[in-house]
């Protein structure tokens, strides 16, 4: 627990405000004076999900049921909750709250948990970090609780119990954490009214009875039904880790403006020299970053490139951008900028040249990854092997770009520079027997055969095999203009798959 920093934001009328929001945004929104609740389906009926100030100053609360609300107050205006809407805002407002630091997740339907354990520096200190958050969230329209302590559920304590912007220490926070009610221990409905009728109202009471009395009332009941664990979990004693939604990128630069802007490019040479600084003292290149803008409108825009191989050449890393760059919506502007290396290889550092000009394969990597950034993935191939004999099946294509398993040296064989896709069937005049035809028309030219080599039979894989596959005997034939040619034969004479054979031409050499 020690040295940890965990910030909880409450966001106790997210719902209400979001849907104010989008009523002003359509013109319709209603006085603040009038009392507005949004409300869900219950097991009896609607019941309130979230209310407006006028609502909760007549004492609706939220989960009670609408029909009695009604009764409190006769002018309520009642509108059905975007539950749905309500998580993907929060989900956002999750990634956008990386601002602060880079480990975030969403917390229960009402709040985001940040681990700033080491980041409160960048910000003028815990309360200013507390301040700030507050302010940016207000920008919002959204009115937030931030409370900082050691763990997870000391953090959601104070957001909710505790005071404006608490935060409280490793050293104090027993006496932080004692005059909170029970309930701010996460605890389910039954278990919290089961302890305030046992006389143990606040967490002080709590963790003053020996463990012992509730143990045996409580040894079986899961954790949000279990006092004693969340009593262990608020305190420290039991582990509570801010499970991020994603794995924190290994190597990461970041600006911060210090007013909003419109476009990233004047600030992206910088932050791929300091990525690279980073990149270069490990020993390692990029293969995939990401830019992050997070705008001043709670929204954050991204975007992804990829190299061939790995680089940590700031020049050529900012270059893979280019237009793409015009693919971001700024909105109202962003004042944070990241860049992020998603998946990152150690470089061998190595010579390849003795006159010290720039690798030839370095330029080949660099250019297939610039015409990838420029046309898209699927617009650069290349070739990969297959498992196949069969000439046509033995290649295919996959974007440049993708990570391949490395391959095993294929057996030395005698093929051709060009395949003919799909081989052309040839008009055989004279064949010698087992061998190729001496005499044949290809092109509506007659072609004789001066010099031949083979024949070598390929089959097709047995998972291919059908009774009407035929096999293949290939010749690599010379005519008598010195053109040497591929050619293969279709079947065979009384194979009992099919008639006459039939030859093809599948290829030339050089």
């Amino acid at each position: 627990m020690t040295g940890r920093r965990i910030v909880s934001i409450y966001l106790p009328h997210l719902a209400m405000e979001r849907w104010h929001k989008a009523m002003e945004r359509l013109g319709n929104a209603p006085s603040e004076d009038h009392p507005t609740v949004l409300a869900t389906e219950g097991h009896h009926g609607p019941i309130v999900y979230g209310a407006n100030r006028a609502a909760r100053f007549a004492g609706i609360d939220k989960g009670a049921r609408v029909v009695d609300m009604r009764a409190l107050c006769p002018d309520l205006r009642v509108e059905y909750a975007d539950v749905a809407g309500d998580r993907v805002l929060l989900e956002c407002l999750m990634l956008w709250a990386r601002r602060w630091c880079p480990w975030t997740a969403t917390d229960g339907e009402d709040g985001v948990i940040l681990d700033t354990t080491g980041a409160a520096h960048r910000f003028g200190g815990e309360v200013g970090m507390l301040v700030d958050i507050e302010t940016r969230f207000s920008r919002l329209g959204l009115t937030v609780q931030p409370a900082m302590a050691p763990t997870w559920g000391a953090a959601w304590a104070l957001a909710r119990y505790g005071k404006v912007r608490a935060i409280s220490r490793p050293e104090t926070l027993s006496e932080d954490l004692s005059p909170l009610p029970a309930k701010a221990l996460r605890l389910q409905t039954d278990t919290d009214l089961l302890l305030h009728r046992l006389g143990l109202k606040t967490i002080g009471a709590l963790a003053d009875i020996p463990r012992l009395s509730l143990t045996r009332r409580f040894v079986k009941a899961e954790l949000s039904a279990n006092p004693l664990m969340r009593l262990d979990q608020i305190m420290g004693r039991l582990a509570e880790p801010v499970a991020s939604v994603e794995a924190l990128p290994p190597f990461r630069a970041q600006s911060r403006l210090p007013e909003p802007i419109q476009d990233p490019t004047n600030y992206l040479p910088q932050l791929c020299a300091d990525l690279c600084v980073q990149l270069n003292d490990k020993g390692h290149g990029c293969r995939r970053l990401r830019l992050t803008v997070y705008r001043t409108d709670g929204e954050v825009s991204q975007l992804e490139v990829a190299t061939s191989t790995p680089s940590c050449d700031p020049e050529h890393l900012r270059g893979l951008f280019g237009d793409r760059l015009e693919r971001i919506n700024p909105g109202d502007g962003f004042d944070l900028i990241a860049l992020e290396a998603l998946v990152v290889e150690p470089i061998a550092t190595a010579q390849h040249r003795l006159d010290g000009d720039v690798d030839e394969g370095a330029d080949l990597s660099r250019l297939v990854d610039r015409l990838t950034a420029r046309f898209g993935t699927r617009s650069v191939t290349r070739p990969v092997l297959k498992d196949s004999h069969i000439p046509e099946r033995a290649e295919g294509c996959v974007a440049a770009l993708t990570e391949m398993p490395e391959q095993g040296t294929p057996t030395p064989a005698l093929r051709p520079i060009r395949l003919l896709h799909p081989p052309e069937e040839i008009r055989v005049l004279y064949a010698v027997p087992e061998g190729p035809p001496a005499q044949f028309v290809w092109r509506r030219q007659t072609h004789k055969v001066s010099r031949y080599a083979g024949p070598e039979r390929i089959a097709p894989e047995w998972w291919h095999d059908t009774a009407s596959t035929r096999l293949r005997d290939y010749f690599r034939v010379e005519d008598h203009g010195g053109r040497r040619l591929w050619l293969y034969r279709e079947g065979l004479h009384g194979d009992g798959r099919g008639g006459d054979p039939r030859w093809f031409v599948h290829g030339m050499f050089a």
